[in-house]
């Protein structure tokens, strides 16, 4: 990184810290309102039984990240889950989607990309919970504190990730991109986006693709890949295709 792009990264990681304790705070505490309600949802969708440890993660790999790595891209997954929030990781896609994703860019070396250390992997939300539909029940149940708390965090991590990918001058993938959609529960993370890169040049650098869960970003990438062009050519292509069917731009 250059000194200007690695002092943008570390504004943006000290900023991120300090703003997921105010949110911590905010929800009562390791062990207040917000986590009660993620236990409630995860008990209400059939989860079994866990330790909630983070109900909202800081993801401490950004602090394994120096000055002299080549960071060539941004990941934003949906929110922290089961994994993720554990005391021993807080670290974002480390369960099985992690891994599938990491197998992605393993099994094309051409790419140039180790997923684990020219990445920077963020989430629309901070916010934990088991499953990311959770985030209905505990939105519902939470009510007004609920709803503002998520909304802030959407609104900040939007706009914080969007001023953070073009100081690096890196290509930014959103993957997961249901809830984007109008009235999608990550409707008001595309908004704030929409609203970012209405202003800049930028927008031609920001992808949406499949979740790595469950293989659907591989398993779409193999029906859309044409073999006329090459693997850039072809993932840019699929990424502008589903922003522009979801976001519209």
């Amino acid at each position: 990184m250059t000194s200007a792009q690695w002092d943008a990264f570390s504004r943006f990681k000290s900023n991120f810290l300090k703003q997921c304790d105010v949110w911590l705070r905010e929800a009562g505490g390791l062990d207040g309102w917000l986590a009660t309600l993620q236990q409630e949802a995860a008990e209400a969708d059939g989860t079994p039984a866990y330790p909630i440890e983070t109900p909202v993660v800081f993801s401490e790999a950004l602090d394994d990240i120096q000055k002299e790595d080549d960071l060539k891209l941004i990941v934003v997954g949906d929110n922290p889950g089961k994994n993720e929030q554990l005391s021993k990781n807080r670290r974002y896609l480390v369960g099985q989607a992690g891994k599938l994703g990491a197998n992605f860019f393993r099994n094309h070396p051409e790419i140039g990309i180790d997923f684990r250390k020219n990445v920077v992997i963020l989430n629309k939300t901070p916010l934990h919970s088991a499953k990311t539909k959770q985030l209905g029940y505990i939105l519902r149940a939470g009510g007004e504190k609920a709803e503002k708390l998520f909304n802030t965090s959407l609104r900040w991590m939007a706009q914080e990730t969007a001023v953070l990918q073009e100081t690096l001058a890196c290509p930014l993938w959103l993957v997961g991109y249901g809830e984007l959609r109008a009235k999608g529960l990550f409707s008001l993370y595309a908004k704030e986006l929409e609203m970012y890169y209405s202003h800049t040049n930028q927008n031609t650098s920001v992808y949406l693709y499949q979740h790595f869960s469950m293989n659907r970003f591989s398993i779409d990438f193999k029906k859309r890949n044409n073999p006329k062009k090459t693997l850039k050519e072809n993932l840019e292509e699929i990424g502008l295709t589903h922003r522009r069917e979801i976001l519209g731009w």
